[in-house]
């Protein structure tokens, strides 16, 4: 039986005001990456996600970003990489203090792609990560497209898993659509549940020009804060259930 991981950015909370159907998401995911103050969330919103995390038996994942909630993490930030490093291990402390089981570590909108491109980002990320590993007495995987970040977690010797988006257009060289730009979202449910079962099926996405391109994942994601964010996840993990496809977490 073909297996994979169905992952969502969640606890999102912006001034005590959360931006997702949590309780809903939760409920057809199996890994919920968690914010953890970088660009939104509090020690409210993740008690309640870890509680969410409990109950319906999903694993948690800290969801760092650089320290920007104007923005919504969503703009790069210059950084000097000690800082960097500095504030992605007080992201990771207030999610465990929060009573979060943490079981991997996926950065968060602009954080997220600057460390698949930069070498020194991406060191400081991960040096964050393996202390927080450290710590806790086992490794941390991060979720991610792979890049500097994946060969920054292979030297310190953190596994690395890769993830493909259900929500999010691709270019045809693998990147996502920028979000400012059309095609750069989806959100018709049954679109998003057929490119779920193909990417499981056969390891391809449909790119924004109509051609396909490989990509191999181990997770899907889809986000939490999209407007029919409830509406894809159920269909997608009905869609998988319907192909035979277990839905669970690796970590």
């Amino acid at each position: 039986m073909p297996v994979i991981d169905l992952n969502a950015d969640l606890g999102e909370t912006v001034a005590g005001v959360p931006t997702a159907d949590d309780e809903a998401m939760f409920a057809v995911i199996s890994s919920a990456s968690v914010a953890c103050g970088g660009h939104a969330g509090d020690a409210a919103s993740m008690a309640a996600a870890v509680a969410h995390a409990a109950r319906f038996g999903v694993a948690v994942g800290a969801h760092p970003s650089y320290p920007d909630p104007a923005n919504f993490g969503r703009h790069p930030v210059a950084m000097d990489p000690a800082d960097l490093s500095a504030a992605v291990a007080a992201q990771l402390a207030d999610l465990v203090a929060a009573g979060a089981d943490l079981r991997y570590v996926k950065p968060h909108g602009a954080l997220y792609h600057v460390v698949t491109v930069d070498p020194e980002q991406a060191q400081a990320v991960v040096r964050a990560i393996a202390d927080r590993s450290e710590a806790l007495g086992r490794p941390l995987p991060i979720l991610g497209q792979g890049g500097a970040v994946a060969a920054a977690a292979a030297s310190v010797g953190l596994p690395f898993v890769h993830e493909a988006f259900l929500d999010r257009g691709y270019l045809a060289d693998g990147a996502l659509v920028p979000r400012a730009h059309p095609g750069a979202l989806l959100d018709d449910p049954a679109a998003v549940a057929d490119r779920a079962v193909r990417l499981v099926r056969d390891g391809v996405v449909e790119v924004i020009d109509g051609s396909l391109i490989e990509v191999r994942a181990a997770s899907l994601c889809v986000h939490g804060d999209s407007p029919a964010a409830v509406a894809m996840a159920r269909a997608v993990r009905a869609a998988l259930d319907a192909e035979g496809i277990e839905v669970r977490a690796p970590w």
